[in-house]
């Protein structure tokens, strides 16, 4: 009977390991020069030095979701082009700054693929805070952080900024 249960056990648990990628994208020229705030040439530069640093970690995402805002879109095309050009590479509803987190996090919980957000502060700090439990948590400012779901809970993994990795 043992042997039974154990075997049920294994096929009735479903085991999710996915990681999620969330990236802030880079740096921006102000309003002033250009009200869609594209990427400044330093911006792009850093962009690039993660996109790399994050493909000869592994990265290798199925998904990139952007918030449709220009900066983010050119900070995603970067990852894409570096990570996986076959990955899908598309705006998301609910990334945008001020974005509540709860739309995502149902979307987050219904996928088994890896899966990279390019979104803006304060809604990666909101959406990192919820996602590891840990009000103190706070999302490095261009950076990327890398987490791992264990069936219902996510686990950060490692992290970059524009000068350093952890």
């Amino acid at each position: 009977m043992r042997g039974a249960t154990a075997l049920k056990n294994r096929f009735s648990k479903k085991k999710i390991k996915m990681f999620l990628y969330l990236v802030h994208h880079g740096e921006t020229v102000d309003a002033a020069s250009d009200p869609r705030r594209p990427l400044s040439e330093m911006g792009s530069i850093a962009a690039r030095r993660i996109a790399v640093m994050v493909a000869a970690k592994g990265a290798k995402p199925e998904a990139i979701w952007h918030s449709g805002k220009y900066r983010a879109r050119q900070t995603a095309d970067i990852l894409w082009r570096e990570c996986n050009p076959l990955a899908e590479n598309l705006a998301v509803h609910g990334l945008r700054p001020n974005d509540s987190t709860r739309w995502i996090i149902k979307r987050l919980f219904n996928l088994s693929s890896d899966t990279m957000l390019v979104g803006h502060v304060p809604h990666l700090d909101d959406l990192l805070r919820v996602l590891v439990a840990d009000e103190s948590t706070v999302f490095p400012v261009h950076g990327f952080v890398a987490l791992q779901r264990f069936d219902n809970s996510w686990r950060e993994c490692w992290r970059l900024t524009e000068n350093r990795n952890s």
